[in-house]
């Protein structure tokens, strides 16, 4: 991934597994270079898929990255499954759908 020439980002969200704090076709703002811990739900790439940005929580810190999971644990597709992510921002705001507000 190439990095950012602004500190802020508008991403969407595509398929079902951040359900319930975000839906397939939310569209988040994301903040590059923001500090990341634990429980915080992140802009990643899995170090098995380097072309695929996932949404995804982050877990814990492990081996130089994160360990991510779905909030959805039906969906898959989290580190269970692909393993470590490198993490390229935190997700600040959910805009789609009503009003804005803050993820968590």
């Amino acid at each position: 991934m190439t990095r950012p020439v602004l500190p802020w980002q508008v991403v969407r969200v595509s398929g079902p597994s951040m359900v319930p704090t975000l839906r397939s076709g939310d569209t988040v703002l994301v903040r590059h270079g923001a500090p990341i811990r634990p429980g915080d739900v992140v802009l990643a790439t899995f170090r098995a898929l380097p072309d695929r940005l996932v949404v995804k929580r982050a877990v814990r810190a492990q081996d130089g990255g994160w360990w991510l999971a779905s909030d959805n644990a039906f969906a898959g597709g989290d580190s269970e499954a692909h393993g470590v992510a490198d993490v390229h921002a935190r997700v600040r705001v959910r805009l789609a759908r009503g009003r804005p507000r803050l993820v968590r």
